[in-house]
């Protein structure tokens, strides 16, 4: 299990995991004092010796200006001590985005899901929790290469007993880690550095002179000992040149926010490689506009139209541009790696080329590189194959000031890669969007199209987090925007989809029972009935129908979209989706056994196409634990959703609605299974948490209500029970009448309280009209029904009069065929209805 293993380092024991980290400099020179003291800090407490378990000690920061060397100091220490750590990772730290996208690269090496099953944000913190506590590997080093502010990193920094190795400019690092200043090279490095790096001999008093002129910067001695090994340049001419053009910038008062020597140094390279290949330079110049991490070699394998005529004659004749690539490297004005096939020029050089250039020039380099940007075939970024391609290049959309665009491809690239943002979980979706419609609003006003698209994942995403109200409110504006604008139904229609979603959310289920009504029409209209978008749409009125007790209508069109969408070949979770939506409806049908099946082949498939971490696939988990309690498969039901609360509350925290969801079908299944007391608890917590997602009336709110009021009951307080279901029953009423099946839910519950405290006259009335209502919403024999009427046979059987222990014997035979045709007498509320003992009903939210 290794990343990069390079081929030229031998260790006595190599690490297991070494990834993402840059070649070795061959020419790498000195540092010695400076490596031992940081090796020395590393291993403070251990005599110089690394334990099994290192000790826990600050993160080491190698600070100091651009060019001297820190990045190259601390890949020498990854290949010096490499062979002391088990897992060696490199991070490239100058984009919050990227610091994220390698910690979920790494997951996978930690035996962890990648982030193409569970999404970069979650992929991130499971493989930053897996190294705090040392699992699989406690010997580790994380490398954060160009760090910029201390607070920008301090989250993705894993306190553990593993080492961090930070380099950075910026010398606040000096008050919050362990800081080793790196300063230029010292003249006898200097001097070793330029006989290592000058393939034919250099006198060490020519060394000296050169180096004493460039002020013994490590990057200018490269580019200096670059241009002297491919020109053969001598010692005094490359010093008379280097005078002349230092000369030359300080007397057009060039910027001095680089060292003048390397200033000079670059711009000697830069004049010589033109002379010598002057395509190349054009080459340089469109890199300097890429960010400074590595640029995938295909970006210039492709032919886009639109580019400038030097950069396009560059690009058309495949063995120039290879000729090229090979001088930017041999001039040292770039890295090529040939074992990822990548280009990275060092970000001074990066500025460097970009203060040569008028506005103009700049402005021209900027389309070329958006043009090759977006002239990549990424695919399509609802498809998890497809993420690894795009989070190749997320690292040069921002460097690149994508989001100054006015380009409508560009656009819709940025677009494309917020939709991949959103569908792989990155939590810089939201930041990255933002940005977009900041600039775009501000350029194109906010009736622009792209910025409606871009308001539309925002959406997305804030759905995703939970924040349903913000969601609603943004969804209301863009749509009437979208609509005064006149937007094409095709896009209005996408936007739709989702406010049926919105109105769930705010627990209208009769006006998103409406909305996607209407949906479904226009999509049929506008799409045909089995494209893939109606289908989805079908799936969205379906769940409409469950929330508003219409469970069979639900069941039909749940089918229906599945089939459609397996036919149509979609993607892997949105097949999830729907199947997992089938089988929920087929579970509140009453059909347990045959929910089960299904939901065991749709986990079975989600874990092998999706992953045990993706959300869709938790969300499967925890219906199918549903699914196992109501058929009375306890053990197998407490032990899946133990789990997937579990997962949850790692993913999103504790207050997240999946995470509010998960937890209270564990309370249930909990009371179930005789753990009433820490059902009890948890309930409790978690109908404190709904209201600040739904708002205290919203009926999942108010049903959990009834679902705690139970677990009062089931742990001996009835009428702490009875006052909590009289209150919540008020509510429900009052929301969603006496017809819907969380008001019937709570009802007969309070039936069964009333039973409790042996008002069994009051608990008859209540069963009567409950029973009543049942069996013409959901039928006699339904689950629900028939725990009703062996609630209702018991009680009046204990009521005691004639009349009502005639009807009792009446009901109970009748209770017991239908028992018998439609779950067994071997189910456990069979065997409960034949000991007179009472049935209780709860309630698990569903997705939205």
């Amino acid at each position: 299990m290794t990343g990069t293993q390079p081929s030229e380092v031998r260790r006595s024991a190599a690490p297991e995991v070494w990834g993402k980290i840059p070649p070795r400099n061959k020419n790498f020179t000195g540092r010695e004092v400076l490596l031992e003291k940081l090796r020395s800090g590393m291993t403070a407490g251990t005599s110089g010796q690394v334990t099994v378990v290192l000790p826990r000690v600050l993160p080491h920061a190698l600070h100091g200006l651009g060019g001297v060397g820190k990045t190259q100091m601390a890949v020498e220490y990854a290949y010096r001590y490499g062979n002391e750590y088990d897992l060696v990772w490199w991070i490239s730290a100058d984009q919050r985005v990227l610091i994220r996208s390698s910690l979920a690269s790494l997951a996978p090496y930690l035996d962890l899901p990648s982030a193409a099953a569970i999404g970069v944000e979650d992929a991130a913190n499971a493989a930053l929790d897996a190294l705090r506590r040392g699992k699989p590997y406690n010997r580790w080093l994380l490398i954060f290469d160009n760090a910029d502010e201390p607070e920008e990193i301090r989250d993705v920094i894993p306190d553990g007993p593993g080492h961090v190795l930070i380099t950075s400019r910026n010398h606040r690092w000096e008050d919050v880690v362990e800081a080793v200043p790196v300063d230029v090279f010292t003249r006898a490095e200097s001097i070793a550095f330029l006989s290592k790096r000058v393939r034919r001999a250099i006198a060490p008093e020519d060394a000296d002179r050169l180096a004493d002129q460039l002020g013994d910067l490590p990057l200018a001695l490269e580019q200096a000992g670059a241009l002297q090994a491919e020109t053969g340049m001598p010692v005094d001419e490359y010093i008379e040149l280097l005078n002349e053009h230092a000369s030359q910038l300080l007397d057009e008062g060039k910027p001095t926010e680089y060292p003048i020597s390397m200033t000079a140094a670059w711009n000697l390279s830069v004049s010589r490689l033109s002379e010598r290949r002057p395509e190349a330079i054009d080459l340089l110049r469109c890199c300097a506009f890429f960010g400074p991490e590595p640029i995938p070699r295909d970006v210039f394998s492709q032919r886009v139209t639109g580019l400038s005529p030097q950069l396009n004659e560059l690009l058309a004749n495949p063995i120039k541009l290879s000729r090229s690539v090979g001088e930017l490297g041999r001039f040292a004005l770039a890295r090529i790696d040939p074992s990822s096939r990548t280009i990275q020029v060092h970000r001074l050089i990066q500025a460097l080329v970009r203060d040569e250039l008028d506005p103009e020039e700049k402005a021209g380099h900027l389309a070329d590189v958006h043009r090759l940007l977006t002239g990549l075939q990424l695919g399509n970024p609802e498809e998890s194959v497809n993420w690894g391609r795009y989070g190749g290049i997320l690292g040069h959309v921002v460097p690149a000031r994508v989001q100054e665009s006015r380009d409508l491809k560009v656009r819709d690239f940025a677009l494309n890669l917020a939709r991949y943002l959103y569908m792989s979980g990155d939590g810089f979706a939201q930041e990255f969007v933002n940005l977009f419609i900041d600039q775009w609003e501000k350029d194109s006003g906010p009736d622009d199209p792209h910025v409606l698209k871009a308001y539309r994942e925002q959406g997305n995403i804030l759905r995703q987090l939970g924040k349903y109200n913000e969601v609603y409110e943004l969804n209301q504006r863009t749509l009437g925007k979208m609509r005064r604008v006149g937007t094409p139904d095709d896009e209005l229609l996408l936007l739709v989809s989702g406010i049926g979603a919105d109105l769930r959310a705010r627990g209208d289920f009769a006006a998103a029972l409406s909305h996607d009504e209407d949906s479904v029409r226009r999509h049929e209209a506008a799409f045909g009935p089995e494209d893939q978008r109606t289908l989805r749409a079908k799936n969205n009125l379906a769940l409409d129908y469950s929330l508003t007790s219409r469970f069979h209508r639900a069941r039909e069109l749940h089918e229906i979209a599945y089939i459609g969408l397996q036919d149509a070949q979609a993607g892997a979770a949105t097949v999830l989706v729907h199947w997992n939506a089938l089988a929920r409806a087929v579970r509140l049908s009453g059909d347990y056994a045959e929910a089960s099946d299904l939901g065991e082949e749709a986990l079975a498939y989600g874990l092998e196409y999706l992953g045990g971490d993706h959300p869709t696939y938790l969300w499967t988990a925890k219906d199918l634990s549903i699914a196992w309690r109501r058929l009375g498969e306890l053990d197998r039901a407490l032990e899946m959703c133990t789990d997937v609360h579990g997962r949850y509350v790692r993913r999103y925290g504790l207050d997240h609605p999946d995470t509010l969801a998960a937890a209270m079908s564990l309370a249930n299944v909990q009371r179930n299974n005789g753990q009433e007391q820490e059902g009890l608890e948890l309930a409790a917590d978690t109908v404190k948490r709904y209201p600040h997602v739904y708002g205290a009336d919203h009926p999942y709110c108010l049903a959990c209500t009834g679902n705690l009021a139970l677990l009062h009951r089931t742990c001996q307080d009835p009428e702490k029970a009875r006052a909590l279901n009289e209150e919540t029953l008020e509510k429900l009423e009052r929301r969603l009448g006496r017809n819907h099946h969380y008001y019937l839910t709570v009802a007969t519950n309070l039936a069964s309280d009333l039973a409790a405290l042996g008002l069994y006259d009051l608990a008859v009335e209540r069963g009567r009209d409950t029973y009543g209502r049942l069996t013409e919403l959901v039928s006699q024999n339904h689950p629900m029904s028939l725990a009703c009427a062996a609630n209702l046979s018991a009680d009046l059987k204990r009521l005691g009069t004639p009349e009502a222990v005639e009807e009792a014997a009446a009901l109970r035979e009748a209770t017991r065929d239908r028992y018998a045709q439609r779950l067994n007498l071997e189910h456990p509320d069979a065997i409960a209805f034949m000991e007179e003992r009472h049935l209780d009903l709860d309630f698990d939210p569903p997705p939205i």
